[in-house]
């Protein structure tokens, strides 16, 4: 008999326990419905203000380009720029991978352009962040973060990797197909004017860096990168890249990662020299 009781009571308590979690987790999920995105806010210094971009015919200007001079990974002389650039001056289209962490799958990826008048752009999916705020993965599942979409000078975006922050970084040249830089640059633009009129919420897994990339491609060029679990983790997604064709191939995929490694070379950098043309001079030629 107090062996029955027992049984029961261990039921009930169960089943109570888990009502009360479905009960915490309905209640924590019409919260987060309830939350709006917004772009009026205390926003930290490094996204302090949203780019946009204007188009008169191949002629695109950008406004609010980030343009730091980085001195560590916290300080920074800070500089917004407008600048103009010509889609038919695109000379190649490059995807940068930024192994921020020890653990290989976690990295941050961007794509820059390289005109041929020498400017680089770099666009970067990021967290917008507000004041006293810290990017945490476990956070960007819950509506913490409203999606941000960097335009900046390669001269910021990357030297603060390479340099300030000392991070591994890879740089490898995008194969596009005639009209497609022309084509995925536009959408960028497009997407960064969509995201300062009307804010998104960003997700750790649902909308990142690389998933937005991937977003963009796959809308100028349907299902050309299907999905898979590399798209998730970043740090793997050269691989995928690699096998997909996206990126050149420098004699295989162990010698493509061991060429595209840039950091390296970006720490002998002595500011002489253009940054972006120093960091690729030891690359293969296209």
């Amino acid at each position: 008999m107090l062996r029955d009781v027992a049984f029961w009571t261990m039921i009930f308590s169960g089943i109570s326990l888990i009502m009360l979690f479905i009960n915490v987790m309905w209640k924590r999920y019409i919260h987060l419905k309830s939350l709006e995105p917004g772009l009026d806010k205390e926003w930290v210094a490094d996204c302090a203000h949203h780019g946009t971009a204007s188009f008169k015919g191949s002629k695109v200007t950008l406004k609010n380009v980030r343009d730091f001079t980085w001195t560590n990974k916290r300080d920074h002389d800070s500089k917004w720029i407008n600048t103009k650039v010509d889609l038919e001056d695109i000379v190649d289209v490059w995807f940068v991978i930024d192994h921020f962490h020890k653990i290989k799958g976690l990295a941050h990826t961007m794509l820059s352009f390289e005109f041929g008048d020498g400017q680089f752009i770099t666009f970067s999916f990021e967290t917008r962040r507000e004041v006293g705020e810290r990017y945490h993965p476990w956070n960007g599942l819950w509506r913490a973060y409203e999606l941000y979409l960097l335009v900046a000078t390669e001269s910021d975006a990357l030297h603060l990797r390479t340099n300030a922050r000392k991070h591994k970084v890879h740089l490898f040249r995008v194969q596009t197909p005639p009209g497609k830089d022309k084509a995925l640059f536009n959408a960028l633009c497009d997407r960064l004017n969509s995201l300062a009129e009307k804010p998104e919420w960003y997700h750790t897994f649902g909308k990142t860096c690389t998933t937005s990339i991937v977003d963009q491609v796959n809308l100028i060029t349907p299902g050309r990168i299907p999905r898979m679990w590399r798209t998730l983790l970043p740090g793997h997604s050269a691989k995928a890249a690699w096998k997909l064709k996206l990126i050149e191939d420098w004699g295989g995929y162990d010698s493509t990662i061991e060429a595209s490694r840039v950091d390296q070379r970006a720490n002998n950098w002595k500011g002489t020299e253009e940054y972006s043309r120093f960091i690729r001079a030891h690359l293969p030629p296209k």
